[in-house]
């Protein structure tokens, strides 16, 4: 009688007692090209689309909290699932509201990105905003966020890279003439006395994180719900190249891949790429794009029969996808 009540209270234990751990796994994936829940995942208004074919497919990770012992014992079973200590994907001292957050502004900030590394990429012009300033610095007396950043000395900002360099050869104390515009008013020349940042470095503290954004006469907005992280934005950046030229990129075929990607089109490592990869071959994917950062980790768990791409920039992506198309072997990992 002792040992069945222990059995029962055992299993009453694994049950219901929570553990600290996550199950991480394949996620849902989304067809960038197409449609989810009847509304486009891209939508291109004001300027000409062309039709595109097959599949261009972010792919996600699922992460499964509030785990029992003999829930988490049997997803990890499966073979299908890993765990890992739920602090890392929910640190105690920020709450689950905050980490959606985090996360959904990650996955908005990777649109913007993926938005400007395609029309970039395109020969799309492209404008400097003023992202964050730093409070208290020079730049903080004359610019807000989101300000358009014209020229320094007559010098024209053709990038965020550009007001680093101009800035940079001038030294603390020294005076330059930066030209901006707020919103719809027109551009104004304002004096900035540069100063000196907390690296103590000898080029010219101005206090800004220069962004670019296309400047174009036409809107592009990704509709995607219920997803968070940077890792879909490879694939955006490819939808879109694909709805704004002739043909079809990805010829026609099921191509799958994950990559944050950043406004230049450097594309980045991710996590969870085991999972991702499962899924999509699942799915039906035959070429998966894989950041070239995570190459070896691909390499070794890759499902059989899914051909892997190896991507460092948006420019390897089209550039193998061209090769893909033509018949031939894109650069694999």
């Amino acid at each position: 009688m002792t040992s069945v009540i222990l059995v029962a209270a055992f299993g009453l234990l694994g049950a219901f007692v929570p553990v600290p751990f996550v199950a991480l796994g394949p996620g849902p994936t989304y067809n960038t090209l197409g449609e989810e829940a009847g509304t486009p995942v891209i939508r291109i208004d004001g300027q000409q689309t062309f039709p595109t074919a097959g599949n261009l497919n972010m792919t996600t990770v699922s992460v499964t909290d509030h785990l029992s012992m003999l829930g988490a014992l049997g997803l990890w079973v499966s073979g299908r699932y890993a765990l890992a200590p739920r602090e890392v994907y929910y640190p105690p001292e920020k709450t689950e509201q905050q980490i959606e957050q985090e996360n959904t502004r990650a996955f908005n900030d990777s649109q913007t990105s993926a938005e400007t590394a395609a029309l970039h990429h395109l020969g799309y012009p492209t404008k400097v905003l003023a992202g964050e300033v730093v409070n208290g610095s020079p730049a903080d007396a004359v610019l807000e966020p989101g300000d358009q950043l014209i020229a320094v000395n007559g010098k024209p900002i053709t990038d965020p890279g550009a007001l680093q360099a101009l800035v940079g050869g001038h030294r603390p104390g020294e005076r330059i003439e930066l030209t901006l515009r707020r919103g719809d008013a027109p551009e104004r020349t304002v004096p900035v006395v540069l100063g000196t940042g907390a690296d103590g470095r000898p080029q010219g503290f101005l206090g800004v994180a220069a962004v670019g954004r296309p400047d174009v006469p036409f809107d592009i907005k990704i509709s995607l719900a219920d997803v968070g992280g940077p890792s879909a934005g490879l694939m955006f950046s490819l939808a879109i190249i694909d709805k704004l030229t002739p043909g079809e990129l990805n010829g026609g075929q099921f191509v799958a891949g994950t990559g944050e990607i950043d406004a230049v089109g450097k594309v980045g490592p991710i996590g969870g790429i085991p999972f991702k990869m499962t899924k999509a071959k699942e799915a039906g994917a035959t070429t998966f794009l894989v950041p070239e950062g995570n190459c070896s980790e691909a390499k070794s768990q890759a499902p059989e029969g899914l051909r892997l791409v190896r991507v460092g920039t948006l420019d390897d992506a089209t550039t193998a996808l061209d090769v893909l198309r033509t018949g031939g072997q894109p650069r694999s990992c």
